[in-house]
């Protein structure tokens, strides 16, 4: 619409009168006089315009519109060429981003790979490759910064995006992915030599937990058995004390390998399974253990009040020994019924501690008790004995002292033939022993003459004799089956 002036113009010509021609202007007149101002004939003219005005608005914008779209310049809504350049670059930044993102995702994976293998592996060749690795992520960083800044360099999604822009955009992020692409290739060769290591890291990881579990459940077995073995009655103060002492070793268990290193988790894993079974198995017995303990306890008690008895017994055998035999043949077994009344004594005396020691359940003092009072009842026992076989073996010598000798002399023939097999002359390395033991045995049958033969002493040499020829035989069997 427009404005209406307040004071209408005067026209140039004024209205035609009622029998004026309407074709043919009136005459000039002088327009400097002043007359009044005709009816206000232009505001119907002025209200049609308007509206006319209104009407053709429509019309006069499609043109306009039209060039609009057409170019001048601006963006084109659907089509052109920018807009191609731009879906062409938005595609190479969505292969770019998977490429990235694939590279990421390898990387990751190869780090695992490398961690595993340092945690197994302390080798060179374990170096190597985590030093390889490094360099790698360098090659990586590289790339990735070149992806990032092609990114952060272009808004693609920026109104009025020139083409040539765009085709920058798609050349730069090209770029990047080809490059992150070349170096996920060298990535991958760098996984598939690793193959070696990572498969020996592997199979000792594989090893790790089952022995880490079999070290828990040994444990805890451990303990059962010594809860079983309380609930009888019977303390098992070592074997707690030696259960407690594993527990910081289960605790560097539960810390994992991540903290202590495969080897060293599997060597603890190892020793603590088998510390704990052996701690397992000695409670199990423990009971069986008591039970025994005891018994020897009777048995050993039993065994000294015997050997009292047999010791009063080698006085006689002595005072025999003393009237019918040289000095030489008994003088050594004087000492025989003192040793045998100390030794009982003495025995008597540990088993009173062993005694104690298991009514405290002090197991190891109890059994290491015993093992003494064994050992001193034996060494009683031989010496009670060695006199009551003295006099029977000088007395066998004294009635028949011919079947010594030729139980000696049989032993040497024996010897003799067996050096001469296969052979002419004899070895000198068996020959000599031989023909020495011969010249022994022949002086021991002199020192048999005479009112008061030393019997002992002939006993004593013919017993050398035959172990001299016993050891030139083992030699002699010895040398010939090695050949």
């Amino acid at each position: 619409m427009t404005a209406t002036p307040g004071t209408p113009a005067t026209p140039p010509y004024p209205p035609p009168s009622a029998g004026q021609d309407r074709h043919h202007p009136p005459a000039p007149q002088d327009t400097r006089r002043p007359r009044s101002a005709p009816p206000d004939t232009r505001r119907p003219r002025s209200a049609l315009r308007d509206t006319l005005t209104l009407l053709s608005l429509p019309l006069l914008a499609a043109p306009v519109l039209a060039a609009s779209f057409a170019g001048g310049g601006t963006r084109r809504w659907f089509g052109g060429r920018a807009e191609s350049q731009r879906a062409e670059a938005q595609a190479a930044k969505d292969a770019a981003a998977a490429a990235f993102y694939e590279l990421d995702t390898a990387q990751r994976d190869l780090r695992i790979s490398i961690e595993t293998i340092s945690a197994v592996d302390d080798s060179a060749a374990a170096r190597r490759a985590a030093s390889g690795f490094e360099a790698l992520g360098s090659r990586i960083d590289e790339a990735s910064r070149q992806y990032i800044q092609a990114v952060d360099a272009h808004d693609l999604d920026r109104d009025g995006l020139e083409a040539g822009t765009a085709a920058r955009a798609r050349a730069e992020l090209t770029a990047a992915k080809d490059e992150l692409l070349r170096v996920r290739e060298e990535l991958d060769r760098f996984g598939d030599s690793l193959g070696p290591l990572l498969g020996k890291a592997e199979t000792q990881l594989a090893r790790l937990a089952p022995a880490v579990e079999r070290a828990r459940q040994s444990l805890l077995a451990a303990s059962n058995a010594l809860d079983a073995v309380r609930d009888k009655n019977l303390r098992a103060d070592d074997l707690a004390a030696r259960l407690a002492a594993l527990s910081p070793e289960l605790t560097r268990l539960n810390q994992g390998a991540g903290q202590h290193g495969v080897p060293a988790t599997l060597e603890r894993a190892e020793r603590v399974q088998r510390e704990a079974g052996a701690i397992r198995a000695e409670a199990e017995r423990l009971p069986e253990r008591a039970a025994e303990i005891d018994h020897r306890l009777v048995s050993l008690r039993t065994r000294a009040q015997a050997l009292t008895t047999r010791a009063g017994q080698v006085e006689p055998v002595l005072s025999e020994l003393r009237r019918r035999f040289a000095a030489a043949c008994w003088q050594d077994l004087q000492q025989v019924p003192g040793l045998a009344a100390e030794n009982v004594r003495q025995a008597e005396l540990k088993l009173g501690e062993a005694q104690a020691a298991r009514d405290a359940q002090r197991w190891p003092d109890a059994t290491s008790l015993l093992s003494t009072v064994r050992a001193l009842l034996n060494a009683t026992d031989d010496a009670v004995s060695a006199a009551g076989d003295r006099l029977g073996r000088l007395n066998a010598v004294q009635k028949d002292p011919q079947a010594e000798i030729e139980r000696s002399r049989f032993a040497i023939r024996d010897a003799q033939r067996l050096a001469m097999t296969g052979r002419t002359t004899p070895d000198p390395r068996h020959a000599r022993p031989l023909d020495e033991a011969v010249a022994r045995l022949e002086r021991a049958v002199g020192t048999l003459e005479g009112r008061h033969p030393d019997y002992w002493h002939f006993l004593t040499e013919t017993e050398g004799v035959r172990q001299t020829v016993a050891r030139v035989v083992a030699q002699i069997r010895e040398e010939r089956g090695g050949h």
